[in-house]
C-alpha cells in the first residue's frame, strides 16, 4: 500500500524522492482504499488505481487514475445505486523546508500552490475527495431508460402495472371531462 503511512492511503513521504533529480518517479498502487468524502456523499466500492510521484525541478508532481463506486439514488425511480465513477488528477506540491538547509521556504509568492508538509510528506487526500465530489452527476440513474415512479400510486413504474382507474373529479370540473384535445 503506502510506506509512509500506513493508516492513509493517500499520504507519502517523499523526502527519499525530493534528494533525487528531477524527472525521478515513484509509482504506488492503490487498492481498496476508503476516503471521508463528507456528509452526503459515500463510495459504494473502494478506491482503485495508480498515484505517480514525479521530481519536477520545484517540488513534485503527483497524477493518478483513480476509480471508485459512489453510493447514490437514481434520480427517477429512487433506487439505490452504485453509480461507477472515474478521475483523474494532477497536482503540483511545493516543499515547505528546504531538504538540504532545514529552512522554511518562502511561500508568499505562490500562496495558492498545495505544499509538502513540514516532514516532506505529501497528502493526496483532499484533492482525491475533491475530485470525486466533482464526478457526482447531478441527476444519477440506475439505467438509462429508467421508467421512473407512477404519478398516481409513487411505485416504481418497472415493477407491475399501474392502470389506476379515474378518480372522482370535482364535479365542477366535469364538464371538462367530454373535451378533446384538438387533433385526438
Amino acid at each position: 500500500m503506502n510506506p509512509g503511512a500506513p493508516d492513509s492511503p493517500f499520504l507519502w513521504n517523499v523526502a527519499g524522492l525530493l534528494g533525487e533529480p528531477p524527472g525521478s518517479e515513484r509509482t504506488y498502487e492503490i487498492d481498496g482504499a476508503g476516503i471521508d468524502l463528507g456528509e452526503d456523499l459515500r463510495l459504494a466500492e473502494p478506491l482503485a488505481g495508480r498515484v505517480r510521484l514525479i521530481r519536477t525541478n520545484r517540488g513534485i508532481l503527483a497524477s493518478a487514475t483513480l476509480g471508485a463506486a459512489l453510493d447514490l439514488e437514481c434520480s427517477r425511480c429512487l433506487r439505490e445505486i452504485a453509480f461507477p465513477v472515474g478521475v483523474r488528477i494532477e497536482e503540483e506540491y511545493l516543499p515547505t523546508i528546504d531538504l538540504s538547509t532545514g529552512r522554511a521556504m518562502p511561500a508568499d509568492e505562490e500562496p495558492d500552490v498545495l505544499r509538502l508538509n513540514d516532514h516532506h510528506e505529501l497528502d493526496f487526500e483532499t484533492p482525491v475527495r475533491e475530485a470525486l465530489q466533482l464526478a457526482e452527476p447531478i441527476a444519477p440513474l440506475c439505467r438509462p431508460d429508467c421508467p421512473g415512479l407512477c404519478i398516481v400510486c409513487g411505485g416504481r413504474l418497472d415493477e407491475g402495472s399501474h392502470d389506476h382507474p379515474d378518480d372522482d373529479i370535482d364535479p365542477r370540473l366535469e364538464a371538462l371531462r367530454g373535451f378533446k384535445a384538438a387533433g385526438d
